[in-house]
């Protein structure tokens, strides 16, 4: 199996960052949290679930570059230096023994040049709005060669499987299935499949929780062009493509909020290999498939839907006669 290696690697770098999150949501106090200058949140727990996957992932590979959300700029900051100690502390506690200097620079690993053939690319905590809510939230890893998405893992800590403890890990490799592991358990992982929906009318769409991400007025005029009457599975981050991959939406559809924005990448390539693998298909809004190779965004897409595969033209369309040319 092509990128086994990888995928090991990958899988077990998500494992122990996700344990280390799914802990913290349950105790994380406001002042471990601070906001961006893009007015995004940040909290201990990106930051020490970026340095458990990065670490991983040079101590395996060291000659394969990175492109991360999060950089140490935050943490250099005197006015934050129990921040850092607390992140020091956590990633500690996942017996990765490091000093605050070693946290800085795994934080700013180099960025890959415009020639990198391969380069990982890591969400260490997508959707941390609803991380701090005590919603649903996604750490995603994903591999990228030669501008295709190779390898995807994804930790929902806070997805459950029918009534089994909380805690799910989706993951695919180049030439295999997407799987579905227990967070806590060594179970061996189960394939897992898109829902087949043969009539669009029948399907059902799966949104953003935080109306910033998505238009949502237009999804619901798209989903009334389609006949569709069921109401949107709503739900954060990148555990939106594991719903679509497992069955429990059909449509995802990420739509342009302005006309100057540009999906990054770490928000989308893991939850793209997912729902492939499960069957699916992954697209901008007209149908072009997602392009890897353009740095840190998707600048040549303009949003993002995921279908279960059969039913993806209707949904294409309907989202074309929608949106103003412009999108």
């Amino acid at each position: 199996m092509p990128f086994a290696k990888e995928y090991t690697v990958a899988l077990n770098a998500v494992y122990q960052a996700s344990r280390l999150c799914s802990r913290l949501q349950q105790t994380l106090g406001t002042e471990e949290t601070v906001i961006k200058s893009d007015e995004s949140p940040v909290t201990v727990a990106d930051f020490a679930s970026q340095v458990i996957i990065t670490a991983n992932l040079l101590r395996s590979f060291p000659n394969i570059p990175i492109i991360a959300e999060e950089d140490s700029e935050t943490l250099r900051s005197s006015e934050n230096a129990a921040l850092l100690q607390t992140v020091q502390h956590l990633v500690q506690t996942s017996e990765l023994q490091t000093d605050n200097e070693d946290i800085l620079q795994w934080l700013d690993t180099p960025t890959p040049s415009s020639t990198a053939e391969t380069f990982w690319t890591i969400d260490p905590i997508d959707g941390t709005k609803g991380f701090v809510a005590g919603r649903q939230y996604a750490i995603a890893l994903a591999l990228i060669h030669k501008g295709e998405v190779v390898l995807g893992v994804l930790g929902c800590p806070a997805l459950n499987n029918t009534t089994e403890v909380p805690g799910l890990v989706f993951g695919t490799t180049q030439g295999d299935k997407a799987r579905l592991y227990p967070l806590f358990s060594t179970s061996e992982g189960q394939p897992i499949k898109v829902k087949s929906s043969p009539v669009v009318s029948e399907a059902v769409f799966c949104e953003s929780v935080e109306t910033g991400h998505s238009n949502h007025s237009a999804s619901q005029e798209i989903a009334n062009k389609l006949g569709i009457t069921a109401p949107p599975f709503r739900i954060d981050s990148q555990c939106k493509y594991a719903a679509v991959a497992r069955g429990d939406a059909s449509i995802y559809l990420r739509l342009p909020t302005r006309t100057d924005y540009q999906e990054k990448i770490w928000d989308h390539a893991a939850g793209v290999a997912i729902v492939e693998a499960a069957g699916g298909k992954v697209t901008d809004i007209h149908g072009k498939p997602l392009d890897f190779t353009q740095g840190t965004t998707l600048s040549a897409n303009r949003g993002v839907v995921a279908t279960c595969g059969s039913i993806h033209d209707a949904v294409i369309d309907a989202v074309t006669s929608t949106l103003p040319p412009s999108n």
